[in-house]
């Protein structure tokens, strides 16, 4: 993701597939999202410019990512599938969202659910005294 921190309501997603869907879903605009899927980013992200009949996105829910940032428990850095333009890490750069990786994503979601909406911020190369 981007070299860019950020703060923003904290959400999850418990779906096992469809990664590129959900980052570009509106719904999850300006959030921070917890994808509970123990492994993502092993199919990259497709092509954007692909329309179905219908003018479209094919592989997306919008035209833009709408999440503020992303928390995974794990990230493949290879990706591979056969419509794959460029990785996850790539195309959160390209549109300036931080994504943080190593979290337990189970464990936040069950504080999530126990408490409600939770404030987070992701904070990437903080400064140093």
């Amino acid at each position: 993701g981007a070299d860019t921190s950020i703060s923003g309501e904290v959400v999850f997603n418990t779906g096992m597939v469809g990664y590129p869907e959900a980052l570009t879903d509106p719904s999850y605009r300006g959030q921070i999202l917890v994808l509970t899927y123990p492994l993502v980013g092993n199919y990259g992200v497709p092509d954007e410019s692909i329309i179905d009949d219908h003018g479209l996105p094919k592989y997306f829910e919008s035209n833009d990512i709408h999440i503020a940032g992303l928390v995974v428990s794990s990230y493949s850095w290879e990706h591979s599938h056969w419509a794959a333009q460029k990785s996850l890490s790539k195309s959160l750069s390209d549109n300036n969202i931080p994504a943080v990786y190593g979290v337990d994503t189970r464990a936040l979601t069950k504080k999530i659910r126990e408490f409600g909406a939770l404030l987070g911020r992701i904070e990437v190369n903080p400064a140093t005294d």
